[in-house]
């Protein structure tokens, strides 16, 4: 009997705080300041965390435990997306533009030799070290020296080609 009085006790109590905790948290949101906000999320944190120690030390018995853990675990949500969470929003969708300034999107090099498959397909080796496979069915004839570029395109693949002609190949890097 004591032991469930103990335990509804410890419920009620962890639901006030759970609601208090929502007001609290919404009322720091809404401060426009970085650094007030920031403040705020911290005493916010701090009072959560003598919450749950204060609950953490009245009981005595492990069958109460897992009524602790409801504002623990509301602790470390409430705390967990302080400043970044900022920062996270306000970089959504930018990611592809900061990947495309430091990209090179097209780079010319010079054929040091060609090797064909059973199949068609060629295996170009440069003279940087780079090699090449053609991964397209079309035949794309080139020669050992000769300059070609290879480019970006779409869903992360690429082309080779040569500025001499049109035509180009869907090729994928071996190494």
């Amino acid at each position: 009997m004591r032991l469930t009085l103990m335990a509804a006790a410890i419920m009620l109590v962890s639901v006030q705080a759970n609601a208090s905790i929502e007001q609290q948290l919404t009322q720091c949101a809404a401060t426009a300041d970085k650094l007030d906000r920031l403040i705020c999320y911290d005493k916010l944190a701090e009072s959560v965390k003598g919450v749950t120690s204060a609950l953490a030390s009245t009981q005595a018995e492990p069958a109460t435990v897992a009524t602790v853990a409801v504002p623990t675990a509301v602790a470390v949500a409430a705390t967990a997306p302080q400043a970044p969470a900022a920062n996270i929003v306000d970089d959504f969708g930018m990611e592809a533009k900061r990947v495309q300034e430091n990209t090179v999107d097209k780079i010319y090099l010079e054929v040091q030799s060609i090797t064909e498959d059973p199949y068609g397909a060629i295996k170009v080796t440069f003279t940087n070290g780079q090699v090449w496979k053609q991964t397209d069915g079309r035949k794309f004839n080139l020669k050992q020296g000769e300059k070609v570029y290879i480019e970006k395109a779409a869903l992360g693949s690429f082309l080779m080609g040569t500025d001499e002609r049109n035509a180009k190949a869907r090729v994928k890097r071996l190494n």
